[in-house]
């Protein structure tokens, strides 16, 4: 019997996945959380083989609720179902050491199959996810890497909608100087406008898994 943890903080969501592997007589359901610090407490009592784990949730971010897994409970293989299907997300998770990454689309079939190979201990990101998360790398990564430390922080800031003088007041710099490092972001990202730099993180960046 292979024993998982459910997180996720959708009710409805989570009855549709119950209904799904209740089809599959060697999967039981042990527990089920709605934000992330229940999954780990979850996790950490239970001991499951499956932490079946979605993106989108309050509490720790996906990225450290994997970390945690990974350090606490090294036996628990982490399975993503998400309806985030970002390249960003893709290639953290990837990283962090989750089993595998299947979108809520897929057919409850290959859902099933994917816990039941994940706790045989594979993994199962296809050779197009790694495609993907290999051209993420090389034209994100890259570009986010020629900022320097300065620049890199004020992304977040651009992401929350603040002007030069409100950035310049978190940063304990001038205006001015932030408008230089604004004209240095737009060379290195090759882009021409403010917005087109903020939609480039709402795109590619993730804040949530960073």
């Amino acid at each position: 019997m292979i024993s998982l943890v459910l997180a996720d903080d959708h009710p409805a969501t989570r009855a549709g996945i119950r209904a799904i592997l209740s089809e599959a007589s060697d999967i039981q359901i042990v527990g089920e959380a709605q934000d992330g610090f229940e999954a780990e407490n979850l996790v950490f009592r239970l001991r499951p083989q499956i932490l079946l784990l979605d993106l989108k949730m309050p509490g720790p971010r996906p990225a450290e609720i994997e970390k945690w897994v990974r350090t606490n409970c090294p036996e628990t293989a982490t399975l993503i179902l998400t309806a985030h299907d970002r390249d960003a997300y893709l290639a953290t998770m990837l990283d962090g050491g989750a089993s595998g990454y299947i979108t809520k689309n897929e057919s409850a079939e290959r859902l099933i199959n994917a816990i039941r190979r994940a706790a045989q201990g594979d993994k199962l990101f296809t050779e197009e996810q790694y495609q993907r998360v290999f051209k993420w790398r090389g034209l994100v990564k890259n570009k986010l890497e020629s900022l320097t430390n300065r620049e890199k922080e004020i992304l977040p800031l651009l992401k929350e909608g603040l002007d030069n003088v409100k950035i310049a007041e978190r940063l304990g710099v001038t205006p001015k100087t932030v408008a230089h490092h604004l004209t240095n972001i737009y060379e290195k990202l090759e882009m021409d406008s403010r917005q087109e730099v903020i939609a480039w993180i709402y795109t590619y960046l993730s804040d949530d898994l960073e």
